[in-house]
C-alpha cells in the first residue's frame, strides 16, 4: 500500500490510520511516497514522476491532503493523479456518527463524476475577464451511472438519485440525466430511479437527508454536495472518501491540509481511519474493514468525542480507543 502523508494536518491524521492497518492487517506493506509542498521542497513538483509511478505499482493508495500550490505552473497535485490514474468515480459515503442539536439523522452515499466537468478544463483570460468552459460527455456519464448503480445495488441500497441542473443547463446537464434515465431502464432492476435539481437536493440534505440514499452527480455539483453532507453529520472529520477507477485507487479523508491546527495533535482522524476501512474493504479483505469501521462506530458509541465536536480527544488519544476495541 502506498502511504502519501502530504501537508498540513496530512502526515497525523495518516499517521493515526496506518496504525490501524498496521494493527488490523499486520502483514500489510506500507510504502510512503511524497506529495504537495514537501514534495515541492525537495524535488521541485507537488507530484513528482517517482510518486506517480509508487501509486501505480500499488495495490491502493492512503493519501492525506495537501495545500494547493497557488502557482499556475504547478496544477494541482489531487486533479493530476485523478486524472493520471484515470480515478473516474469518487465515493462519498456520509454517516452521521454523533448526535449534533438541530441537525438530523444522515445515512447517504454521495457518487460524484472525477473526470471531467469544470474541474478538467481550462480557463481562458481575456481583457474582460475569465471564461470556464465545461465537458460532459456520453462515456463519462454512462461510466459513473453504471458504478453509482453497481454501488447501491451491492449495499443493498433502494434507490439512486440524479443531481443536475438540466432545467438550465439543458445540453450538458440534459445529456447527464438522459444517460442516467436510459442506465436505469436498462439496468437499474431493482433500484427505484430520482432525479433532483442541484439546489433543491442541497436544501434536502440540510432538512431531510432520509429522502436521499445514493446520489450520482456531476463533478462540481458533488464535490459542494458532499462538504454540505458532511457538515451535517458533525464535519468533515467524519468524512472519508474514494478515488477509483479501472485499475488504480487513492483513498483520503476529504478535509484539507487544516495548517492553522497542524502540529497540535487535535486534528480528528475519523475521516482518516475510515477512509483507510474503505481501502481494505476495496483490495477485498472485507473482515478487516469491518472490523475497523465498527471500532469507530463503538468508540463513538461509547461516549469518545474528538476535540471537533465538543469533546477533549485529541488525534492519538482517539486512536488508542479505537485500537483498543480492535484487541478485544
Amino acid at each position: 500500500m502506498c502511504v502519501l502523508p502530504g501537508d498540513g494536518i496530512g502526515p497525523e491524521v495518516v499517521g493515526c490510520a496506518a496504525r490501524v492497518l498496521e494493527a488490523v492487517a499486520p502483514g500489510i506493506e506500507l510504502v510512503s511516497g511524497e506529495i504537495g509542498r514537501s514534495a515541492m521542497d525537495v524535488h521541485g513538483s507537488p507530484l513528482p514522476a517517482r510518486t506517480l509511478d509508487l501509486m501505480r505499482g500499488c495495490d491502493s493508495c492512503l493519501f492525506g491532503a495537501v495545500t494547493s500550490p497557488s502557482a499556475a505552473s504547478h496544477p494541482s497535485p489531487v486533479l493530476t493523479f485523478r486524472k493520471e490514474l484515470d480515478l473516474f468515480a469518487n465515493l462519498r459515503p456520509v454517516r452521521n456518527l454523533v448526535s449534533v442539536q438541530g441537525r438530523p439523522p444522515i445515512d447517504v452515499v454521495i457518487v460524484r463524476e472525477n473526470s471531467e466537468g469544470l474541474y478538467h478544463q481550462p480557463e481562458v483570460e481575456d481583457a474582460e475577464g475569465v471564461t470556464t468552459h465545461r465537458r460532459v460527455t456520453a462515456r463519462a456519464s454512462r461510466r459513473i451511472v453504471d458504478f453509482a448503480i453497481e454501488h447501491a445495488r451491492s449495499r443493498g441500497r433502494g434507490s439512486l438519485c440524479c443531481v443536475h441542473k438540466a432545467n438550465v443547463l439543458r445540453k450538458s446537464d440534459g445529456l447527464f440525466l438522459e444517460v442516467f434515465r436510459k442506465r436505469m431502464r436498462d439496468a437499474g432492476e431493482g433500484l427505484t430511479a430520482k432525479d433532483q435539481l442541484v439546489d433543491s437536493a442541497a436544501l434536502l440534505l440540510v432538512t431531510d437527508p432520509s429522502s436521499f440514499d445514493v446520489i450520482v452527480t456531476l463533478n462540481l455539483y458533488g464535490d459542494i454536495l458532499s462538504d454540505l453532507a458532511a457538515g451535517v453529520a458533525g464535519g468533515l472529520g467524519f468524512a472519508p472518501s474514494g478515488n477509483i477507477g479501472p485499475r488504480h485507487s487513492v483513498f483520503e479523508p476529504a478535509h484539507g491540509s487544516a495548517p492553522d491546527i497542524a502540529g497540535k495533535g487535535v486534528a480528528n482522524p475519523t475521516a482518516a481511519i475510515l477512509s483507510a476501512s474503505m481501502m481494505l474493504e476495496h483490495i477485498g479483505m472485507k473482515k478487516e474493514a469491518a472490523e475497523v469501521s465498527s471500532a469507530v462506530i463503538g468508540a463513538y458509541a461509547g461516549g469518545a468525542l474528538t476535540a471537533d465536536v465538543g469533546g477533549a480527544l485529541g488525534s492519538a488519544a482517539f486512536t488508542d480507543l479505537v485500537l483498543a476495541r480492535l484487541r478485544r
